[in-house]
């Protein structure tokens, strides 16, 4: 009988197989046992992804160990099979262009066992030239940073807008294209779900809606999508208004726009925005067109069961900044002890809570965190120490209610200072710069402070961006539009913090990053 091992290799689009290492005995490719039938290994539409098809003899876990060598050293999440066995498709990501990578699926069965298939060999292809942004990655010896992968989600720049992870040495291991881009496309932003597939919206910048309505067959979709990047499902705005009339919801989207999220019971809360006409308003004599958002909960099938519109329980005589473009919302984070969510109100400096309760809220407003809301800020200079123009606030403690703590980028376009202080001038502070912060919220006592605040020198990012605790105690922020760079920084939690681990992106802007432990739900890479 004769064993052989299989390469494959991308060839342009399509892949090709080879039998190598052919001999009359099984040597190194002895299973430990051989109660399962060899599996397959073939090239996706991705070219740093290979497609791996296992079929154990009776029911099992199924997972893939990868690496450029038998030691193998990654791991994809597993699949469950059925009693009786059954074929399963393992995507495997995490591989950097050019290179031969040896795997192997791995089934561990109820009663404890493990079976292992052969070990095959899968050499992956070379990215399209330019698709990813240049970048520079700068660890600080002797220090470690958060073990992981970094997955960042651009918006656009020299390069167009995508999403792609490299490792920690600043090596692409995944990408994102999507391929039906339009010149006007943002990807914004991608998370990792449950189910090991990611969810995005692909839409025009928000902004653009101050203009008014969007064109017919502009690309304004909520996509789910798997690691190769083939599209699982999908809904348009134009599907989402119709879905919301037949609900008896009296309001007409615009623009997906900055942020979903999946709640614990399988619906989403996705942001949009709509255009609502006003007559006369306060200095804006004549119709003007205002811009607010939002918040739709999805169900598990994505038909609309809730919404709360910012029109109805904001002022829209209350425009900070940037108006008619008024609220600017850009992110939503859910609160798993009450059922709550919060916002991010860019164009109104605050941070909002909301009525929600799982669907069964009136959507009135809890509170308002910010300069001129609910909250005494302690320990700090009001107002100048607030938060301006911030994104994606999060909630960074166990808990999410009672005192709590909040991670904001702090972007800082509309900062105030106390009456009598100028900023720009020589000997006064800069009127422009941002910070990355942890507040611990009081909302009973209704006082907010500070936990971490980092002030980086020369990093004023004028937009997009976040801020993250580490497992490892250290603090991710994304500084992401400073000037037509990114630079995204690991530093410790201290008063004067170091940089552990800098990723500066040239030339385009990113609009999110996050280190995450792998690219597959529940696995973690050293």
């Amino acid at each position: 009988m004769c064993a052989c091992s299989a390469i494959y290799v991308l060839a342009g689009a399509l892949p090709f197989a080879m039998l190598v290492g052919c001999s009359s005995s099984r040597g190194s490719m002895t299973m430990e046992s051989t109660s399962v039938q060899p599996g397959n290994v073939s090239a996706t539409g991705n070219p740093l992804v290979a497609s791996y098809e296992f079929t154990p003899n009776r029911a099992a876990q199924v997972s893939v160990q990868f690496g450029t060598d038998t030691s193998y050293g990654l791991s994809t999440s597993s699949q469950q099979t059925t009693e009786n066995g059954n074929s399963v498709v393992i995507l495997v990501a995490g591989m950097i262009a050019n290179t031969t990578y040896h795997m192997r699926a791995v089934a561990q069965f109820a009663d404890g066992t493990t079976e292992n298939d052969y070990d095959h060999t899968f050499t992956t292809g070379s990215l399209p030239s330019g698709l990813i942004p240049s970048s520079t990655v700068t660890p600080t010896s002797g220090m470690t940073p958060q073990p992981g992968i970094e997955l960042v989600d651009m918006i656009g720049g020299e390069t167009q807008s995508l999403a792609f992870a490299t490792d920690l040495q600043g090596n692409t291991i995944w990408e994102y294209p999507f391929p039906d881009r339009q010149p006007a496309s943002i990807l914004y932003p991608i998370r990792l779900l449950p189910n090991g597939n990611f969810i995005c919206m692909i839409a025009p910048a928000s902004q653009s809606s101050v203009g008014g309505p969007t064109p017919a067959g502009t690309l304004n979709v909520i996509r789910e999508f798997d690691l190769s990047g083939t599209t699982i499902q999908q809904l348009t705005m134009d599907d989402l208004n119709t879905r919301m009339a037949a609900a008896g919801f009296n309001v007409t989207l615009q623009l997906f726009s900055h942020d979903i999220v999946q709640l614990p019971n399988g619906h989403l809360l996705v942001i949009a925005n709509t255009i609502k006409p006003f007559t006369n308003l306060p200095g804006y004599p004549g119709v003007t067109n205002v811009v607010g958002d939002v918040v739709i909960d999805l169900d598990s099938n994505w038909q609309p069961v809730w919404y709360w519109n910012e029109f109805d329980h904001l002022d829209v005589n209350r425009h900070p900044m940037s108006f008619p473009d008024w609220t600017h919302t850009n992110s939503v984070t859910y609160s798993p002890d009450d059922g709550n969510f919060i916002v991010s109100i860019r164009h109104q400096n605050w941070i909002v809570k909301v009525d929600y309760r799982d669907g069964a809220g009136t959507g009135d407003i809890v509170w308002r965190l910010g300069e001129g809301g609910d909250f005494a800020l302690q320990g700090a200079t009001d107002p100048t120490d607030w938060f301006y123009a911030q994104h994606n606030a999060i909630f960074t403690s166990p808990n999410s209610t009672g005192s709590f703590q909040l991670a904001i980028m702090d972007n800082g376009n509309d900062r105030l200072f106390p009456q009598g202080v100028t900023c720009g001038n020589t000997d006064s502070p800069a009127c422009l710069y941002s910070t990355a912060m942890v507040m611990q919220v009081d909302e009973e006592a209704k006082t907010a402070s500070f936990v971490f605040h980092y002030f980086p020198p020369n990093l004023y990012s004028g937009f997009a961006g976040d801020t993250a605790p580490q497992p490892n105690g250290n603090i991710e922020s994304d500084f992401a539009g400073v000037g037509s760079d990114s630079y995204i920084q690991e530093v410790t939690p201290t008063s004067s913090p170091t940089i552990v681990w800098q990723m500066h992106i040239t030339g385009s802007n990113s609009y999110r990053a996050y280190r995450m432990p792998s690219l597959y739900p529940g696995v973690q890479w050293q």
